[in-house]
């Protein structure tokens, strides 16, 4: 009896990557050739990272991993790479894992192809490849929730302080229980 009632509570756990795929790719290098004068030592490279999922059906969901790359030599851009790559993934987890699980654990499994992708149009652009370390996701995730947190919690003292100057100007009635400081 107790074997039946376990099975029973317990949901089907499964990610599944459905498709794969390019959404958006861009490659330019606007001083080519003569940049390749110019690259006595290694270029400053910049890169930034973002993840974006939306819900498709119930337990379905694109998840789209964003790199950019940009590499100069002194205030010349020697060439920016910008790659968009996606998936479809169905998601079934309990609810409170299904946003670490499209925000962390599926752009984990994009994030080599998209480095092969990158190093593939550096290469082929004349540049030396460009290999991307490892991208601590769960890092990300955690950044992206504290500036959610700090956004929530500006917004809030700043509609706060706006109510009060208000309410100093002209006497009314202000509602603060729905505020949290």
């Amino acid at each position: 009896m107790n074997e039946n009632n376990t099975e029973n509570n317990t949901q089907e756990v499964s990610i599944a990557i459905n498709a794969q795929f390019v959404k958006d790719i861009s490659f330019e290098a606007p001083h080519v050739p003569q940049i390749f004068t110019e690259l006595k030592s290694n270029p400053e490279i910049n890169v930034s990272v973002d993840v974006q999922a939306a819900r498709v059906q119930e337990t379905t969901y694109q998840v789209a991993l964003k790199i950019k790359a940009e590499a100069k030599v002194e205030d010349k851009v020697a060439f920016l790479c910008e790659v968009e790559y996606g998936c479809i993934a169905s998601v079934q987890v309990p609810a409170e894992h299904v946003e670490p699980i499209l925000l962390i654990e599926i752009p984990r499994l994009l994030f080599p192809f998209v480095r092969n992708i990158i190093a593939d149009l550096t290469r082929e652009s004349g540049f030396p490849p460009l290999m991307i370390n490892p991208i601590d996701f769960v890092g990300l995730y955690h950044k992206r929730l504290e500036e959610i947190k700090k956004q929530k919690e500006n917004a809030t003292v700043n509609w706060a302080r706006r109510d009060f100057l208000i309410f100093l100007k002209k006497p009314r009635a202000v509602s603060y229980t729905h505020l949290t400081l």
